[in-house]
């Protein structure tokens, strides 16, 4: 079977395209600028990937198209897969026909934290001797990988809220068939698809509905709006949480550099004392829907307690980039207000006697626009220092548009220091200029934010 992947250079679709290819099929695609570290992803797996749009390429010899949420009409190729009635799909339509109807779904879904929770169950099943298959959107460290095609039953996948396809706007989660779900918490965002947290809130009101009577619901007890969901479950519902109404709960925390230890009890019963390599509330909620989920399918609590102190992490959260001249570099990929505050506060709390750095840039639907402006305004009060770059849309209408000066005389008026920096090399100089040893710099984009990172340590290194 041949297979078209328009817009195949996103993350989703090449991980989508190679594991077509692993289960047989022969891929190809095209997409607008073809560029790194996609486009090596793909070369590696010699799949055919062609640089720009052509009509041309939609041929007889095709036997389906796969069209990219990025992908809308006027592009030459869905003109003509349109024309020519070749058969086509979105992204996870593609990947519940040829992968989830045969095996037994656990779909990570909420607004916060799907990525890490959807890496850790995939290692400790793993871990736990059950060879799963999984679909992440981050490259997980135990793996290297985003992807993997296993022989075991259950496939784990990250339920993303977002749209599936200019011709579907539903969430792909819809598509995901879920046998067992984790629900960790409800907010507000993808305000470019959302007008407001109520679209979010049916969307997963939607996936609860699709669970089946024998399925399971692991739902986050701290969060009010996906607990009123659980509600409404069809199926056994298990809560998790730091609170004393969490049936799955993490108590006894203890933050150290590294690491967050912990005990996991249930229904008030120990069952493990984990060290987690990861700092941050947040992280010990996603750890223990992880152990909720592996008990449910069949792991015992040792098994699951070892596997979880193995665990190491997922690329762009909280991810240590590089040390010079004693400043350690972080790359994350908040940008939520809700995910800068709580990962701000994870490193806080990890080191309490270090300086932290905030560099935030702006960048995504979210984190753009002026809805979030008061949110972030309270986001960094565990910084001791905040630089705001340039917002990155800065097509969206003034009204619409997050303001960055009032973004740092928020965050001023709570503490902080804080400027706004347009330029990158303004940032890199400044931070340069002004870090001294043990100072820790997180920088929050869901974007490049043109290489600071790398940049950043580059400097330090040549100024010491």
């Amino acid at each position: 079977m041949t297979v078209h992947l328009i817009g195949i250079c996103g993350t989703a679709m090449a991980t989508l395209a190679a594991m077509l290819q692993e289960r047989g099929y022969s891929v190809q695609g095209s997409d607008q600028h073809v560029y790194p570290p996609m486009s090596d992803f793909l070369a590696a797996r010699d799949i055919a990937v062609h640089d720009g749009f052509d009509a041309d390429r939609i041929t007889d010899g095709l036997d389906l198209v796969v069209i990219g949420n990025v992908v809308s009409r006027g592009n030459p190729e869905v003109e003509a897969t349109l024309d020519r009635k070749v058969r086509y799909c979105s992204l996870p339509e593609m990947v519940r026909e040829t992968f989830l109807w045969e095996r037994r779904s656990l779909v990570v879904a909420g607004t916060h934290g799907k990525t890490t929770t959807t890496s850790l169950l995939a290692w400790v099943l793993t871990a736990g001797g059950r060879d799963p298959s999984f679909l992440v959107g981050g490259v997980t460290g135990n793996f290297g990988s985003s992807y993997r095609l296993g022989s075991g039953s259950e496939f784990i996948i990250e339920g993303d809220e977002y749209d599936s396809a200019f011709f579907d706007k539903t969430a792909k989660f819809l598509k995901y068939v879920p046998d067992v779900l984790v629900l960790g918490n409800l907010e507000f965002d993808h305000a470019d698809i959302y007008t407001d947290v109520d679209g979010i809130r049916q969307a997963m009101a939607s996936l609860v509905a699709l669970l089946p009577a024998r399925g399971r619901l692991i739902v986050g007890a701290d969060d009010l709006e996906a607990l009123a969901l659980g509600g409404a479950a069809p199926c056994q519902v298990e809560s998790f949480g730091l609170g004393a109404h969490a049936e799955w709960r993490a108590t006894e925390l203890v933050a150290d550099v590294d690491v967050t230890r912990f005990t996991v009890t249930h229904g008030g019963r120990p069952e493990a004392t984990v060290t987690l390599p990861l700092i941050g509330a947040f992280n010990v909620r996603n750890a223990l829907a992880t152990f909720a989920v592996a008990r449910h399918v069949g792991l015992d609590a040792s098994t699951i307690a070892d596997a979880l102190s193995r665990f190491k992490g997922v690329r762009r959260r909280l991810e240590v980039r590089g040390v010079e001249r004693g400043v350690t570099v972080y790359d994350d990929f908040a940008h939520h207000p809700t995910a800068v505050r709580e990962t701000l506060a994870g490193v806080r709390a990890a080191h309490p006697d270090r300086r932290i750095w905030a560099l935030f840039e702006p960048r995504s639907a979210t984190a753009c626009r002026r809805v979030f402006q008061d949110p972030f305004g309270r986001a960094f009060n565990a910084a001791d220092e905040v630089i705001v770059g340039r917002v990155y849309r800065a097509s969206l209408p003034d009204e619409e548009r997050l303001s960055e000066a009032e973004l740092v005389d928020a965050i001023r008026r709570d503490g902080p220091r804080a400027r706004h920096l347009p330029e990158v090399e303004a940032i890199v100089a400044t931070v340069a200029t002004e870090a001294i040893s043990g100072d820790l710099v997180v920088v929050m984009s869901n974007g490049s934010f043109d290489g600071i990172h790398q940049k950043l340590l580059d400097r330090l290194a040549a100024d010491g």
